[in-house]
């Protein structure tokens, strides 16, 4: 009986797993495609659980809502990405009331309960999102708590998950520790890139390694980085002057070059020294994804943010955040 619970909530974890990252992929499209206000009021839609459709329907939505003109476009790409995160929502309660009530058959609890209350709070955020008018740090963070649903899921997944590091490995011990600090560094740079997004500032550099000439001359961090910014009626499509997006961009630009640095020597060290096939598999697939989101990175550049580019930006981050968290993980197991 323990056995089958265990596995129907490991089952129920990892499809929470994939339609979290379907909630990550639908919130960079949401953001990408300035949809954020489509629906300017929450949960609902100009006060509806759908979209506004019929003459009848726009024309009492925008009696209540002058000032934001119903585009149906812009409002499902809203509504369809509520629509998903309520379920997500709502299968991590029975995650978490399935974890509590195994309790005493070994099964985590604190972890799911975490799960339930960053859930909790995301949902908090996506309604500060629209009642705040996409304020650049609501809009970052709810960016990281899509992220961190998803990372803390896939954690759940493999506490549940009885897998065998192999033996012999003795010598990568010691880069569980390395791994902590490149999940760290990688938070930090999603944050950067978070920051950059919400801030419009991903197109102020449109050269590359670092921005288009003159760009020392332009760095700002008076207000760059302003957690609390001046008060407005509305932040969509920002609100920072030119040389304070090329700083956000810069610094966002000198962030990956960080973390593409450390990881590489992460992934290569562990690859060098291990001894069995599993940790060099897991180095090699960190390089691969550590590449591709380079690659896509100056595609964004090089293409100026084609939308499924921009996406695909975003769940690779996830991607390589998840695969930075198995080998930390295991290199944990392992010490």
């Amino acid at each position: 009986m323990q056995h089958q619970n265990t596995k129907t909530l490991r089952k129920l974890v990892l499809v929470s797993i994939l339609l979290a990252i379907v909630v990550v992929s639908l919130g960079a499209y949401t953001r990408l495609t300035h949809a954020g206000l489509g629906c300017p009021d929450w949960p609902g839609c100009y006060g509806l659980l759908d979209v506004p459709e019929s003459s009848e329907q726009i024309s009492k939505a925008e009696q209540a809502f002058p000032d934001r003109p119903v585009e149906p476009e812009k409002a499902w790409n809203e509504m369809i990405h509520r629509y998903f995160a309520g379920s997500l929502g709502l299968l991590i309660l029975a995650i978490a009331l399935l974890s509590f009530k195994n309790r005493d058959q070994g099964t985590p609890v604190l972890l799911p309960l975490l799960i339930l209350a960053v859930v909790t709070f995301q949902a908090a955020l996506g309604m500060w999102t629209v009642t705040m008018m996409l304020m650049p740090i609501v809009v970052m963070g709810h960016l990281l708590g899509g992220f961190a649903t998803l990372c803390l899921l896939f954690l759940l997944y493999l506490r549940l998950n009885p897998y065998r590091v192999p033996g012999g490995d003795a010598p990568v011990r010691r880069y569980a520790r390395y791994g902590l600090l490149g999940i760290v560094i990688l938070v930090g740079q999603i944050a950067l890139g978070g920051w950059t997004s919400s801030n419009y500032a991903a197109l102020v550099c449109v050269e590359l390694p670092v921005c288009q000439a003159g760009w020392v001359d332009q760095l700002t961090f008076e207000d760059s980085f302003d957690v609390i910014p001046p008060e407005r009626e509305t932040y969509e499509f920002g609100h920072l002057d030119h040389n304070e997006r090329v700083t956000i961009h810069v610094m966002h630009r000198l962030g990956a070059i960080v973390t593409a640095i450390y990881l590489l020597w992460l992934a290569l060290t562990i690859f060098i020294k291990a001894q069995t096939p599993f940790f060099k598999n897991s180095a090699i697939s960190l390089v691969v994804i550590l590449t591709t989101q380079i690659l896509l990175g100056a595609s964004n550049i090089w293409f100026s943010l084609p939308l499924s580019v921009a996406v695909s930006h975003n769940v690779v981050a996830a991607c390589l955040m998840l695969m930075l968290i198995a080998l930390t993980y295991s290199l944990k197991r392992k010490a």
